[in-house]
């Protein structure tokens, strides 16, 4: 498995445990940190995934915005937890990460759908990251 596609999938569990817990996602990767070098059977938290993390963060009200916005008939409440963490980490990285190109960021969102998600969220998830990919030009005016 390649480098980012690992780190995009432990933003991917970081965001979703965070969502579970009702936590901050700063504070769930603080602790994924600090078990990562205190448990060696505990999976490394590497940059790109810190990255990730930290910028869906700083931009977690717009991202949220902007999946009620246009996912429609589906408010985020009502979104299934998983589809809901991937996708708002693939919003992050389709419009504010600018070094990986879009079709990769929504074939990664996708995948992690098809591991962690039911068999209709890789559709969902490609629908709504595709719309938004279409408005991207717009929505970071």
């Amino acid at each position: 498995m390649a480098a980012r596609t690992k780190a995009r999938k432990r933003a991917f569990q970081i965001l979703f445990e965070a969502d579970q817990r009702d936590a901050d996602v700063q504070t769930v990767l603080a602790d994924w940190l600090r078990l990562a070098r205190t448990d060696s059977r505990q999976p490394p938290v590497t940059e790109y995934t810190m990255a990730l993390v930290e910028g869906y963060a700083g931009n977690a009200p717009r991202i949220d915005e902007l999946l009620s916005t246009y996912a429609v008939d589906w408010t985020l409440d009502r979104m299934p937890d998983v589809d809901r963490s991937i996708l708002r980490l693939g919003v992050y990285e389709l419009l504010w990460v600018d070094d990986v190109p879009d079709a990769v960021v929504i074939d990664e969102a996708i995948q992690l759908a098809k591991e962690f998600s039911t068999d209709e969220s890789p559709n969902f998830i490609n629908g709504l990251l595709g719309r938004l990919k279409e408005l991207k030009p717009g929505l970071l005016r």
